[in-house]
């Protein structure tokens, strides 16, 4: 049984919404033309999560930091274009934020403009007592959103439970000093996850409430 916590931060994409195709889609119209123009969805979705730049580095080490920096402005640019239109909210997440005590912030590796365009469009931010996103600061597995988040919400490491579906998540939570809570139903891998040791584990954002 998880305990209830004063603070909650959550992740994003693939904890709170299934955005992987808009995320991917987008990812692949920057690829377009290049020798990675039909890379998988699965490859990509291990990627949701971290920076950009991460990939694009990976999948271009010879590229000099200036052109990755071209191809992650090229992909915040394409992705709003797509609206949302193949993201859905996951099963259980309405019901859970609705009746969950606490106060509630995001932790995640999109802007804070783009995560209040988000879950406005899908009726999750009114839930939220503040939204954090990345903002020029480094992305997880750094702590540095769930510090800022935490500011946001004046509240202190020791009341926070984080809860995510990336092993970036997990590691940022335990650099950050709070309780972490891996979700399987997202885009980790449940073995990559385990590795990073996790305070709790649920299989539906409703166990948050029992």
């Amino acid at each position: 049984m998880i305990p209830q916590f004063p603070i909650y931060l959550f992740d994003v994409d693939g904890t709170l919404l299934d955005s992987a195709e808009d995320i991917c889609g987008a990812v692949r119209d920057t690829l377009a033309g290049s020798a990675h123009a039909s890379i998988s969805e699965d490859f990509l979705r291990g990627y949701i999560g971290l920076h950009l730049v991460d990939l694009y580095a990976d999948l271009f080490p010879d590229y000099s930091a200036g052109r990755i920096d071209d191809l992650v402005e090229t992909y915040r640019r394409i992705y709003p274009q797509r609206k949302h239109h193949s993201t859905r909210v996951y099963p259980g997440v309405r019901e859970t934020l609705e009746a969950l005590g606490g106060r509630k912030s995001t932790a995640t590796t999109k802007r804070t403009w783009m995560v209040e365009e988000v879950l406005t469009q899908f009726g999750l931010a009114q839930y939220f007592d503040h939204l954090q996103g990345t903002d020029g600061f480094p992305a997880k597995p750094a702590p540095d959103v769930i510090f800022t988040a935490l500011a946001g919400l004046g509240a202190r490491p020791e009341e926070c439970l984080l809860v995510g579906d990336a092993p970036s998540d997990i590691q940022a939570g335990r650099r950050a000093g709070v309780k972490t809570c891996a979700v399987r139903y997202g885009y980790g891998d449940p073995a990559e996850l385990a590795r990073s040791t996790p305070d709790y584990w649920i299989d539906d954002p409703r166990e948050l409430l029992s």
